[in-house]
């Protein structure tokens, strides 16, 4: 039976800085994901998506301090965060789509007109216009309650004055749907952890209200327009949120195959016919959960099938973040020390799930630890064993299995239980390197000690390769130079330079 095609999807990060580490972590996690469906689940079609969001105030006002033409501006960006297919050693296969994009663009429109178009029994349509006051955080693109403020201030931007707006503004009617989220939401594969999704049903719980998705041109120009009225630009969630299928072709993919399922579009495989994951900050919830749900429904459109959030990586216990300037660059890290190193460290001591702090300081010492003495020496140790004392390759046989555990631990989205299982493995081959010694046994004259060392040197080599096979979706670049060592049979370069 052919498996499901497979959707997956990043955030899209706002481009009004360049990239950073805490981004990094969620696109190299959803790339771990796409590279394991197509590597080890054998998936034919595998869809992964990322790119950017370049409307709303941010934009406007950072691209206004620096003087410059905002499409140029976030055209820059863009650019930068196009640089982080190659920088972190993205799949070939990722899709990178703008909000500029003119197809976003109709498609944002087309979502406004359908959720318009929904009216409730009363006739009341989902979308409506009314005039409203509020505190307002740019750094979120929101408007607070009072509920949501600590110390009067934005509990993810702490560092940023809320702004009191009063406008008329057009609202999506959000408290229609509590019960159809709460019923979504009861599904406890719809979420990942789990409390997260507690979050999410207890937000709902709390009570819906209907939020803003419009702002007036007159005060920030630089949005979609909202059809049928020119003194209003789309709210930049509202906006962005449709990426998720704009990047499909929606709705150009969904007219084109009407009734033709032979030349099915991409709306309908990956997202109508497939299995669709989402991965996002745990700052998103209300967005990705409720909001987005919410949007879907009222459009008529499946629900996201699974969204995995994950935590913030932390600096001195604070969150990494550009406004508060703490942010470690990629960049930076690759060109130093490798990109799989960095993609290492995201996946095995960077929790999935939980908040995790990074120092430079730390990381280092465990590359040096597990990268430069760990995996670096063991293929360099085995394949100098293997080229000495065989002329050709060691035959890989199935006696040696891939280890299963990694396989269900990356189904469940728990890449550090994992890499800790491959390391596992790792100090295995340490292990029985040292206990056996088969690089003195191979020297021996007694031929029955030296046959059995060298049928240690097999086994080794055959380890080696199923560690470098389950270590691909994570460390793709590493686990080819391993491979190709072994089929050519001769010690690797040095994968790992230690660094002091």
């Amino acid at each position: 039976m052919a498996q499901k095609p497979f959707y997956i999807t990043t955030t899209l990060p706002y481009v009004n800085a360049d990239p950073h580490i805490g981004f990094a972590l969620e696109i190299v996690h959803a790339d771990i994901q796409a590279r394991y469906q197509q590597l080890v689940r054998g998936r034919e079609n595998v869809f992964f998506n990322t790119g950017t969001d370049e409307h709303g105030q941010k934009i406007f006002q950072k691209a206004n301090e620096q003087g410059q033409d905002v499409q140029a501006y976030v055209d820059y960006y863009a650019g930068q965060f196009r640089k982080l297919k190659e920088g972190l050693g993205l799949s070939d296969d990722l899709v990178f789509i703008r909000t500029t994009d003119e197809k976003h663009i109709k498609a944002a429109q087309e979502m406004w007109r359908r959720c318009a178009a929904n009216v409730d029994e009363q006739g009341n349509p989902d979308i409506y216009k009314k005039k409203y006051k509020g505190l307002y955080c740019v750094g979120d693109e929101m408007f607070l309650k009072e509920g949501d403020l600590i110390g009067g201030k934005c509990p993810n931007h702490p560092n940023m004055e809320p702004v009191e707006i009063e406008e008329e503004n057009w609202f999506f009617r959000l408290s229609r749907y509590q019960s159809q989220l709460l019923t979504y939401l009861s599904n406890a594969s719809v979420v990942l952890p789990d409390w997260r999704r507690e979050e999410a049903i207890k937000f709902v719980e709390g009570g819906l209200e209907d939020f803003s998705i419009s702002r007036e041109t007159a005060r920030m120009s630089w949005g979609i327009p909202v059809p049928g009225d020119e003194s209003q630009v789309m709210y930049v969630w509202f906006d962005a949120l449709t990426n998720y299928i704009s990047t499909l072709d929606w709705p150009s993919s969904a007219e084109a195959s009407a009734g033709e399922p032979a030349s099915e579009g991409l709306f309908e495989k990956f997202w109508v016919n497939g299995e669709t994951v989402q991965v996002a900050g745990k700052d998103q919830v209300r967005f990705q959960s409720v909001m987005w749900q919410a949007m879907l429904m009222s459009a008529k459109l499946p629900q996201t099938q699974k969204v995995v959030y994950h935590g913030f990586i932390t600096s001195g216990g604070q969150k990494m973040s550009k406004s508060l300037g703490n942010v470690i660059e990629p960049f930076a890290i690759v060109q130093e020390y490798g990109v799989d190193a960095l993609r290492y460290y995201l996946a095995r001591h960077i929790s999935p799930f939980e908040d995790s702090d990074f120092t430079m300081e730390r990381f280092k010492e465990l590359y040096n630890a597990d990268l430069a003495n760990g995996l670096g020496n063991l293929a360099a140790r085995i394949m100098t064993m293997t080229a000495a004392h065989f002329a050709t390759s060691v035959e890989i046989i199935g006696a040696v299995k891939n280890d299963s555990s990694v396989a269900q631990y990356v189904s469940d989205f728990e890449l550090n239980k994992a890499m800790d299982a491959i390391w596992t493995r790792i100090g295995h081959c340490d292990a029985m390197i040292t206990l056996e010694k088969p690089f003195t046994g191979v020297k021996s004259n007694d031929e029955q000690e030296k046959q059995k060392a060298l049928e240690i040197i097999q086994k080794l080599a055959r380890e080696l390769h199923a560690i470098a096979s389950d270590l691909a979706p994570f460390m793709p670049t590493t686990s080819e130079k391993i491979l190709t060592a072994i089929r050519e049979n001769k010690k690797p370069e040095n994968l790992f330079p230690r660094k002091e």
